[in-house]
This record gives C-alpha cells, sequence and structure tokens, in this order.
C-alpha cells in the first residue's frame, strides 16, 4: 500500500447540518451592508458625485455602487451559508460549494476564540494528504462539538 492508510470518521449522527456564521455576526453583516448603502444613497442625493442627483451623478458613483453591490453579495453569502457533516466529509455551501473527503484528511485543527463564538464563527482548518487547505466556518454547537471529536480522532490516527 502507497502513503499513508485513509482515515475513517464515523458521525455520531446520519447527517449534522447547521449554519455557518451566528445570527450576531449575520446581523452585524447586514447592518453594515445597509449603513454603506444608505451612506452612498445620501452622499448621491447630497450632489457629492457631480450633477444634483441626477443621472450624471449615478454614473459617476458607478465604482463605488459596484463596490456597494459586492459588499451585498458578500453579505448574502455570509446569510445562507452552511455546513454539513455526512459520512462522505465536510461541505460548507458559500459562493462555491467547499468539500473535502474524510479519508483524505491530513490535518483538521479547530480554531476559535473561546466565549465570542457568538460574534466570530470558530473556523475549522484542513488539509488534504495532497497539500490543499481550505478553511470551513461553523457556528452549530452540535456541529462544533463534531468538529472538535474529528481534529482529535484525526491527530491520534495519524501520530500511530
Amino acid at each position: 500500500m502507497l502513503g499513508p492508510a485513509p482515515f475513517r470518521f464515523e458521525l455520531q449522527a446520519e447527517k449534522l447540518e447547521g449554519p455557518a456564521f451566528s445570527v450576531a455576526f449575520k446581523t452585524l453583516t447586514c447592518a453594515v451592508v445597509a449603513f454603506c448603502g444608505y451612506w452612498l444613497l445620501s452622499l448621491w442625493l447630497q450632489g457629492k458625485f457631480g450633477g444634483n442627483a441626477d443621472l450624471e451623478g449615478l454614473r459617476t458613483a458607478g465604482w463605488f455602487i459596484l463596490g456597494w453591490g459586492l459588499l451585498a453579495c458578500t453579505a448574502w453569502f455570509v446569510v445562507i451559508s452552511r455546513i454539513r457533516l455526512d459520512p462522505s466529509g465536510i461541505t460548507q455551501t458559500w459562493m462555491w460549494t467547499k468539500h473535502f473527503d474524510f479519508d483524505d484528511l491530513a490535518v483538521v485543527q479547530l480554531i476559535r476564540i473561546r466565549g465570542f463564538e457568538w460574534l466570530i464563527a470558530p473556523r475549522l482548518y484542513v488539509r488534504n494528504l495532497a497539500g490543499k487547505f481550505s478553511v470551513f466556518y461553523v457556528s452549530d454547537a452540535t456541529v462544533m462539538l463534531e468538529m472538535d471529536r474529528l481534529s482529535q480522532e484525526l491527530k491520534a490516527f495519524r501520530q500511530m
């Protein structure tokens, strides 16, 4: 057999799923987007982009509007992002779906600031045997416990 043996992880439930970000973080993100949109609109209405709140002012503000659109799009993905553990591995929906198989994991580390999980989503740093890495966000307590168990079991398995 070439390479290390595949890692096997048995979930305590058939499938675990939860939000990637906390309600507090989602609320803060949406509030920042709303505030920036309000600020941009008020600047346009004051004529700060040239003209008197007309079409020319909108053209001048174009790059700012596009930047706000990117901010709003990112916030939307923060709101809808989900993390899932199933028998095949770890999956997170985002602008694109990230997935890592359990049997290909080399390193898993749960990074969090205890006591601030309600605001700062814990991150699961994952690297596979080929060296590819990714970061998954997890705010659901049940999923986080399972991620912690995954991290400990993988560390023990790789030390054998």
